[in-house]
């Protein structure tokens, strides 16, 4: 019988890292307009350095305000990989703080998003790992357990699997099933092609408006 909600899985599926990297430079919104606009992180989960985030998510599930079984994810997280925490968006514990996203930093971890707290959240703005979370606070965390990792989660009223693909730029963070990548990544060139289009058309001065008409028009809109 295992201990539910206090247990590690050490081995996960990840798509391929160049998979992963043909992601990198794509605008968030983009993605997740192929995603029917769904599969974003909660706005309340912003980064504190403004740094692009893309990597394979290793997820942990913990109790609020206890980092212990964050600190064992530092360690047991491959190089590329994203730490994507389940805090409950509790704010009265830091989950982590410089010196753990240092240690991060060092083994190659490519980023956090934590649906909690953070503190020294000043020398965090200027290192180059990104770092997303819910807010700030002084007070230390607890070291007790339980929790999981590698294991379903929920992020920013988001599920997330490990292995899925987390993407993140200063409009927010989306989570790309790994299932569905492939299909989500050509989807999205095509959007920012077309809106690369527009763009230019804007800036030349001719952006066509008749289908803005024309949907008004389909929705019954009455012109006083």
């Amino acid at each position: 019988m295992t201990n539910v909600g206090f247990r590690i899985y050490t081995e996960i599926n990840r798509v391929s890292k160049d998979l992963i990297d043909q992601f990198r430079g794509l605008p968030v919104a983009n993605i997740a307009d192929n995603m029917n606009r769904s599969f974003c992180i909660g706005g309340n989960i912003k980064s504190f350095n403004n740094a692009p985030l893309l990597g394979s998510a290793f997820t942990v599930k913990t109790r609020p305000g206890d980092n212990l079984l964050l600190n064992k994810a530092i360690d047991l997280a491959l190089p590329g990989d994203v730490i994507v925490v389940e805090g409950h968006g509790d704010l009265n514990n830091a989950l982590i703080g410089d010196l753990m996203v240092t240690w991060a930093q060092r083994r190659g971890i490519a980023g956090f998003v934590i649906d909690g707290a953070i503190r020294d959240s000043n020398d965090i703005s200027n290192m180059d790992i990104p770092v997303y979370a819910a807010g700030t606070t002084p007070a230390g965390p607890y070291k007790d357990g339980p929790g999981e990792i590698n294991t379903i989660i929920s992020c920013g009223g988001v599920s997330v699997s490990p292995g899925d693909i987390v993407v993140g730029d200063s409009d927010g963070i989306v989570v790309v099933s790994k299932e569905e990548a492939q299909n989500i990544l050509e989807a999205s060139y095509k959007t920012k092609e077309k809106e690369d289009k527009i763009l230019s058309d804007i800036n030349n001065g001719n952006w066509n408006r008749e289908w803005f008409d024309k949907h008004l028009h389909e929705k019954g809109c009455e012109y006083i």
